[in-house]
């Protein structure tokens, strides 16, 4: 019998992160679900960390990685037609986050649902300020435009054996299939309750690379797009401004003025650097692309309670991981 859910993680070195949401998917209220782990080559206690939990691993070698193909092995296992798609280097804020994710799928017409993501408190302060624009409080049951994010999102299984993601592109495969769905007569939907916190810790040229690797497949996706001087600079002007204007609002501007023209800097020039790139991808720039060596101490999270209980990290830290 299969289960209700299956929830795919891809992992790469996520041994300070990936406990925390195992934990947090264990205190979910949805319980019948299924875990499978797609792990690229971790070097550090990655897969000791999982095997404490209730979880199926399959292994892809770093040489064969991209984030298609990793998700299709993941799909091809699962046992749901419904399929969650999860980072390692998240969690869930509450225990019925499962359940509002998956609640739009009962309009049979949604193909896709993704959450609300939030930055934990180590994140920078302009990234942010990207999860509130990109992740609003509001849901939105009928998007019509085809933003999604891998990180916290769920598809349809029948959908995905007939539509399986590119695994060619460098990034933004959920986009792409978003797209595909679209442009089929499907529905997405933005589930705003089904937040999870995401836990970025680049560096600068890490920040960077994410941006490229995104604006390379951007260009793929949408070949008739262009991205210039004009634009790199027009953007970081206007988003160091909005960003500056928000943290003296919150009267901490001279606090994060460094990191906020950091980052949008980071941003624009690995966006205008992706669109700069002809030909294809080399195997050396895909080894930066999704290799950076990331890992990372999460702090408790933080934020406005709503309908669903808030899951206490601090007590599950102490307990161990739930039975």
């Amino acid at each position: 019998m299969s289960a209700k859910a299956s929830i795919v993680i891809r992992c790469f070195n996520e041994e300070q992160n990936l406990g925390r949401l195992l934990n947090g998917i264990a205190q979910q209220t949805m319980r019948d679900v299924e875990i499978l782990i797609v792990d690229s080559g971790s070097t550090d206690g990655t897969l000791a960390v999982a095997r404490r939990y209730p979880v199926r691993i399959l292994l892809i070698s770093p040489e064969e990685f991209s984030f298609g193909r990793s998700l299709n092995m993941g799909c091809a296992a699962a046992t749901s037609d419904l399929i969650v798609a999860a980072s390692a280097h998240t969690y869930p804020v509450y225990d019925d986050w499962l359940e509002q994710l998956l609640r739009p799928f009962q309009n049979p017409q949604v193909a896709l649902v993704y959450g609300r993501q939030s930055g934990d408190d180590g994140a920078k302060y302009a990234e942010r300020q990207v999860f509130a624009r990109w992740f609003p409080p509001d849901s939105n049951p009928h998007q019509t435009y085809p933003f999604c994010n891998n990180a916290n999102a769920a598809i349809r299984r029948s959908l995905w054996l007939q539509f399986p993601y590119n695994e060619d592109l460098t990034g933004l495969e959920d986009l792409e299939w978003a797209k595909r769905m679209l442009e089929r007569g499907y529905r997405l939907a933005y589930a705003a309750d089904a937040e999870i916190v995401h836990v970025h810790r680049e560096t600068w040229s890490q920040v960077f690379k994410r941006y490229q690797r995104e604006a390379i497949a951007f260009k793929h996706i949408y070949p008739q797009e262009r991205f210039g001087v004009w634009d790199f600079l027009r953007l970081v002007v206007s988003n160091v401004a909005s960003d500056c204007r928000q943290a003296k609002r919150e009267r901490v501007l001279l606090q994060h003025f460094s990191d906020i023209a950091l980052f949008r800097l980071m941003q624009f020039w690995g966006t205008f650097r992706g669109f700069s790139h002809h030909g294809p991808v080399s195997t050396n720039l895909r080894q930066t692309f999704y290799y950076p060596g990331r890992t990372a101490r999460v702090p408790p999270v933080a934020g406005p309670v709503r309908n669903g209980r808030r899951i206490d990290y601090e007590r599950l830290v102490e307990k161990g991981p739930a039975s």
